[in-house]
This record gives C-alpha cells, structure tokens and sequence, in this order.
C-alpha cells in the first residue's frame, strides 16, 4: 500500500518509509515510474531488472514488455495491462483476488494522466 500512495503524496514521506524501511527497490520504481532517469539506472546496477523494465513496459516500451513475457514476469507483465486499463488484467486480479494490484494500477495510471513525462528517460 506505501508503494501506491506514493503516486499521490506531495511530501515524500512514503518514499522516505520505503527507504527506511527496507524496500529501496520499490522506491526507486517509484521515482522512474515518475520520471527518474536515475532511479532507473539504480534499478538497473543493484539487480532490479525486472523492475527497469516494468517501469519502461508501464511508459509503453514494447521492447520491455517483452522482456517480462521473456523472463517470466508475468505477473508484472498482467500488472502493466492492468494500469492500462485493460479488462482482462483488471479481471484476472480479482478472479485471483488480488485486488490490490487493481488498486495500485489505479493509482499509478491516475498520476499518469496527470503527469507530463520526460522522454529523454533511460529506455531499458
């Protein structure tokens, strides 16, 4: 749930938890899913492949979501569907009951339709 709230707060004090509280990983996708070249870069170096690329597959790099469908992320792969609004990813999560993932993609696609992104970003 911090990792969804920090699509909608001002201050930083989400990020700050996920930082403090061990979760750098789930800080830094927030920061590139944001627009951080660098917190993707950091993704990159400390081993979060696959969070670059979710990351990139969520700004609509069709060549990082096809790394998740590659590397077996389908997971993050149904979860970018889901914040793109598709039915079907929306559906699977709740017939898995995982409804926080309709949750979280909400949050992050309401802070993308608001947000203007910077497309020199790293591309994974």
């Amino acid at each position: 749930m911090a990792f969804g709230e920090t699509f909608s707060e001002e201050k930083g004090e989400f990020l700050n938890w996920l930082l403090e509280g061990g979760y750098p990983e789930l800080a830094a996708l927030s920061n590139g899913i944001r627009g951080s070249q660098e917190a993707t870069e950091w993704l990159l170096k400390n081993n979060f492949a696959r969070f670059a690329a979710f990351d990139n597959a969520v700004g609509g790099s069709e060549k990082a979501y096809a790394w998740l469908l590659d590397n077996e992320e389908n997971l993050l792969a149904v979860f970018v569907d889901a914040i793109n609004n598709n039915m079907e990813a929306l559906a699977w999560f709740k017939n898995h009951k995982l409804e926080i993932f309709i949750h979280l993609s909400r949050k992050i696609r309401n802070f993308r339709e608001n947000q203007t992104f910077d497309y020199h970003k790293i591309h994974f």
